[in-house]
């Protein structure tokens, strides 16, 4: 009776690739989880939990990222100084004033909850304008099939 075995990559026999996505337009969610998905591997067919499968990902023109109805003004950042009080941004000011930690926050927050999970997420480079400085390594469109935001 022939035995099946169950493929498990290990760390460095993995093949790197490189993916681009212009989020002009684009919905934050749907974007961030698209991306979570290539930068954990889970695309792939040898996908393996513990081992880092995942490609890199540049992601140009954030400052014109977008949500859904009146989210941006409405949602709020909040954190906690050490001081008395809570500070609170709304996504539209911190959009204005880094743009792109909106988009690495919420791929921050869709990764596993582990060490690996520093590793996926420096494979993510993020600009908020057109030019990128990695067209060496040849970057390719990322296959996507989401919705642009109308209006």
């Amino acid at each position: 009776m022939a035995v099946q075995r169950t493929y498990m990559a290990k760390p460095g026999e993995v093949e790197k690739q490189w993916h681009i996505v212009d989020a002009s337009d684009e919905v934050l969610g749907r974007l961030a989880s698209d991306i979570a998905v290539v930068l954990m591997g889970k695309h792939r067919p040898e996908y393996t939990p513990h081992v880092d499968c995942g490609d890199f990902v540049i992601v140009t023109n954030v400052d014109k990222i977008a949500m859904t109805g009146n989210k941006m003004q409405d949602r709020h950042y909040t954190w906690y100084t050490g001081y008395p009080g809570l500070r609170l941004e709304s996504y539209q000011d911190r959009q204005d004033r880094k743009p792109e930690d909106l988009l690495l926050h919420a791929v921050r927050r869709m990764l596993p909850k582990n060490k690996l999970a520093r590793h996926m997420l420096g494979k993510l480079k993020i600009y908020a304008g057109p030019d990128h400085p990695h067209t060496a390594q040849q970057p390719v469109e990322l296959a996507r099939t989401s919705k642009k935001v109308t209006a």
